[in-house]
């Protein structure tokens, strides 16, 4: 009856946790990164939220009508900003650059042919916003300007041409069907605590949270090398995802 505590900021939680395990495989962390996040609503939010936690610094945020840049970085005080401007006032991102005269608001633009808010130097992104929001052109300046990993949190943001480039390149690229499965993993942790009568703290279920995306991300990873593609998490999440469902319908006698 009570629901879950962590349940709203798990998908933001979820991808950000994913995002540190595909570093962890390079020797690094999320520590000093400069990271790219699209969106202002809840995913973004608590995206930012657990990066700025993890030392990371946020140097974006967007919504339909544009985006700021924050050279100096969104801090726990400036994202407490957003959170009351969307959450409560129902405000536009713009109003982050009135309070914060260091940010820098750009309108958007409909008829360009790429989105500014992947054009700027930066080593992560977190596009958290809505589907397709990155294209071939985005993804190009995305690599030219020294990005190296690209985390989920939206579904389905990059097109089918993005991917690609994401993919000749060798850059860390994680499909939100894997990076962003917190949400749904915390319904299910949800549900457990319904079942057993049980209302777990809010440290327990972030410790159970980023053990199930610690373990996504494995999945991801060993199966991708199995079948002959080391390091592609796109074809390691399909086929994983695949192969679950399939057990599943044969040993049920489905098939």
């Amino acid at each position: 009856m009570g629901a879950s505590l962590i349940r709203p900021e798990a998908t933001g939680y979820g991808c950000v946790y994913f995002a540190a395990e595909m570093l962890s495989t390079k020797g690094e962390d999320l520590k000093g990164k400069v990271c790219l996040v699209s969106g202002s609503g809840n995913v973004a939010q608590h995206t930012v939220e657990k990066l700025i936690e993890l030392g990371a610094k946020v140097v974006t945020m967007s919504d339909s009508s544009g985006y700021i840049y924050d050279e100096a970085g969104v801090d726990a005080k400036k994202l407490a900003f957003v959170k009351r401007l969307k959450n409560v006032m129902r405000g536009r991102i713009r109003e982050y650059a009135e309070e914060y005269k260091e940010a820098v608001y750009t309108e958007a633009d409909p008829t360009k042919d790429h989105n500014p808010i992947w054009a700027h130097k930066a080593d992560c992104a977190f596009p958290c916003a809505t589907e397709n929001e990155i294209n071939g052109k985005d993804a190009q300046n995305m690599i030219d300007n020294g990005v190296q990993l690209v985390c989920e949190g939206a579904n389905m943001p990059s097109t089918l041409e993005a991917i690609d480039i994401f993919l000749d390149n060798k850059i860390l690229y994680a499909p939100g069907k894997a990076a962003n499965a917190g949400g749904v993993a915390v319904s299910g942790l949800e549900m457990s605590q319904n079942s057993m009568r049980l209302n777990w703290p809010r440290e327990e279920v972030d410790y159970r949270l980023r053990n199930i995306m610690k373990n996504i991300h494995q999945i991801c990873l060993e199966t991708a090398e199995d079948y002959g593609q080391a390091g592609n998490y796109l074809v390691g999440a399909n086929i994983a995802g695949f192969v679950k469902v399939v057990d599943a319908m044969i040993d049920q006698g489905l098939v």
